[in-house]
Order: C-alpha cells, then sequence, then structure tokens
C-alpha cells in the first residue's frame, strides 16, 4: 500500500519534518475535539523545541496529500485541524 510520505508531492520537504508529522498522526488517533486543541498546542511546543516548521505551503502540500489517502472520515478531521491551527495563530 502507498503511503502519503512517498508521494511526489512532498518529495521536496525534509524527510525529518515528514516523520515529525507522521508520528503526530499516530499519537493524534482517537482524540476527541476537546483534547485537539490542547494536542495541537503540544505539537507546536514540541516542534519549536525540536526547531521543526513548516511554511504555509509546505502545510497545504502536505495536508492535500495525506487526504489523497485518508477516508472521508479522516479528512473531515484534518479540516477541523487545520482550521482550529490556523484560529490559533
Amino acid at each position: 500500500m502507498a503511503s502519503w510520505l512517498d508521494d511526489p508531492d512532498v518529495a521536496h520537504i525534509e524527510r525529518g519534518k515528514l516523520d515529525f508529522l507522521q508520528m503526530l498522526v499516530f499519537e493524534s488517533k482517537g482524540l476527541t475535539r476537546e483534547q485537539m486543541l490542547p494536542f495541537l498546542m503540544a505539537v507546536g511546543k514540541r516542534g519549536r523545541d525540536n526547531n521543526v516548521s513548516f511554511t504555509d505551503d509546505e502545510i497545504n502540500v502536505i495536508v492535500n496529500t495525506i487526504k489523497k489517502y485518508a477516508t472521508p472520515e479522516e479528512c473531515e478531521k484534518m479540516d477541523k485541524m487545520v482550521t482550529m491551527f490556523y484560529k490559533k495563530r
């Protein structure tokens, strides 16, 4: 089965950044809406602590790429996460 990590659309993004995101995808599974905002805040801190940051373009490419491999439910969850992320900024 193909993975979003190997998709040509994300080939220009550093592999360390993609691995960081993959780890977060696994950690966020099963979180409720109430748990999502604290999780995203912790993710932001962890990213800063590890000097991992993403440009808006990278975020858009990554989200769109992940959606190609996701279920409709996962896409809906990602849309909510992205909305919360941009509101927090």
